[in-house]
């Protein structure tokens, strides 16, 4: 017996991007109604799926030993109480199911005995051939009902989803995510790229608060921020001390809708490393407290100062991390005599646990919502903000494909080269070009080529990241291929 079942859902069980889904029904080859799709489509477009393809299930299924298991115990499988409260919405529902199919049993039992008695009265030939008829066919019909037959993989795949992770939809959004292991709705919402509202994510502050609209929550960790009764029977929880407890889960909550919604902070962080990915190119590693973490959109900027001088506080790099990890604040600071942060970075003035003020966010350089592919072109230390992006594409999974451009104008300036073929090779919908050139405006030049060849013809959406040199001139490259301004975004670097 066939169902259906949401795009989000059928990618995670198919094992593609929801952007690849989305694309073949735009092509016609996927019917999509109220938003949901017909697991035979799914079973015709993609016949090879098997309940072991799913890499969530292999991970569940595949408890060879006691280090295994216990590592799927604490990262994959929730916890004994959200387990077992799942476990039982769904028998609760299998039982609805089961008290239904009786219901249904006897009826048409009934019905069939009905209409015997009414073949066996006297009457025409023709009305007792009709009866004998549809007495023929409630009996095929239900032998048909009652028959064991196999039951298809994403049907059974869909079932034991519903009981390792947890589907949440934002509303008025519309929005979803996964929840999966141990996480809270804040730690899930945050980890899928969506731009909830909080603030210390420990409970205190309350800016977290949302609705629970349909489904089951349950508390999994203690906060201090009281709420109201009122706000106790309207449903409303705080999104960081709560996990979903049901299978499905609506919640009602406001997201940021740019820059603008996000706020000023400045937070007093430790260095939690100081490594050196490359002769001139350093990766600085902040963490911020578990109760003022950091607000901010992939692809911004933050401000740096040493918490003993404020001759720093004028430094600002952008983020080179995702902001689905808020307290690790990653960093790739270039090596500049004309810096005071770099200068005191390089000489080893900046050592672990001394703490750095940090604040911000700034800047607009962000992923504007879009199902067009994307294409990143980055210069040098530029690839920080793209990295952010591409990292924050990856979470949210919409994107049809995701190609990077990455121009090398100093002799280590492809410091992170290893983690873009990284990327390639456990990604089909990202590809990476690695370019080399002294002059910034001539290695534009060559990407603006290649680009012309391979994704200009494509209605794509473009980054780009580097000095001022770089991105106007592939900017004005794209504008004479005719790409229009509202798909080309820009983050012009100092210096």
């Amino acid at each position: 017996m066939s169902g259906t079942v949401t795009v989000w859902r059928a990618a995670q069980l198919v094992g593609v991007p929801r952007g690849a889904l989305q694309a073949q029904v735009r092509a016609g080859e996927l019917t999509i109604s109220e938003g949901q799709v017909a697991i035979n489509d799914l079973l015709r477009l993609y016949p090879q799926t098997r309940i072991e393809d799913s890499g969530l299930l292999e991970r569940v299924l595949r408890i060879r030993d006691e280090s295994f298991g216990k590592r799927i115990r604490e990262r994959v499988l929730p916890s004994q109480e959200v387990l077992a409260q799942r476990l039982f919405g769904q028998t609760q529902e299998l039982a609805d199911v089961r008290r239904h199919l009786q219901q249904y049993h006897r009826l048409v039992i009934d019905l069939q005995t009905h209409i015997r008695a009414l073949a066996a009265a006297p009457a025409g030939a023709a009305s007792v051939a009709k009866l004998s008829e549809l007495d023929q066919n409630l009996s095929k019909g239900l032998s048909e009902v009652l028959a064991m037959e196999s039951v298809d993989p994403l049907t059974v795949m869909d079932e034991m989803l519903k009981v390792v992770s947890a589907r949440v939809k934002v509303r008025p959004s519309g929005h979803e995510f996964r929840v999966e292991g141990h996480d809270t709705l804040l730690q899930a919402g945050l980890k899928a790229g969506l731009k909830l509202n909080y603030g210390c994510g420990n409970g205190s502050c309350g800016l977290c608060k949302a609705r629970v609209v349909a489904g089951e929550t349950i508390k999994v960790h203690p906060h201090d921020y009281p709420l109201s009764e009122s706000e106790k029977s309207q449903g409303h929880v705080l999104l960081c001390a709560h996990t979903a407890a049901s299978s499905e889960v609506m919640i009602e909550t406001l997201e940021a809708a740019g820059v603008q919604d996000m706020p000023e902070q400045q937070i007093v962080t430790k260095v939690r490393a100081v490594k050196p990915l490359a002769p001139d190119t350093m990766l600085l590693h902040l963490q911020t407290p578990r109760t003022d973490r950091l607000r901010f959109l992939a692809g911004q900027s933050i401000s740096l100062g040493l918490a003993s001088s404020d001759e720093f506080a004028c430094n600002t790099y952008p983020v080179a991390s995702c902001p689905c990890d808020d307290r690790n604040l990653h960093l790739y600071i270039p090596r500049n005599i004309d810096n005071p942060f770099a200068t005191a970075l390089f000489a080893g003035e900046v050592n672990a646990n001394d703490a750095v003020t940090v604040w911000g966010p700034t800047g607009d350089f962000v992923l504007v919502e879009s199902l067009r592919p994307l294409v990143f072109a980055a210069c040098d230390t530029a690839f920080a903000p793209a990295k952010s992006l591409i990292e924050h594409a990856m979470a949210i999974d919409v994107a049809p494909s995701v190609s990077l451009y990455w121009l090398a104008t100093r002799a280590d300036g492809h410091f992170l080269a290893n983690q873009c073929r990284a990327w390639t090779a456990a990604l089909d919908q990202f590809e990476h070009t690695l370019y080399t050139d002294t002059d910034a405006a001539s290695g534009a030049r060559q990407i603006a080529t290649a680009m012309q060849i391979d994704v200009i013809a494509i209605q794509c959406d473009f980054y780009l990241a580097g000095p001022a040199e770089f991105v106007d001139t592939l900017q004005d490259a794209l504008r004479a291929s005719g790409v229009p301004a509202g798909q080309i975004f820009v983050y012009a670097a100092d210096g």
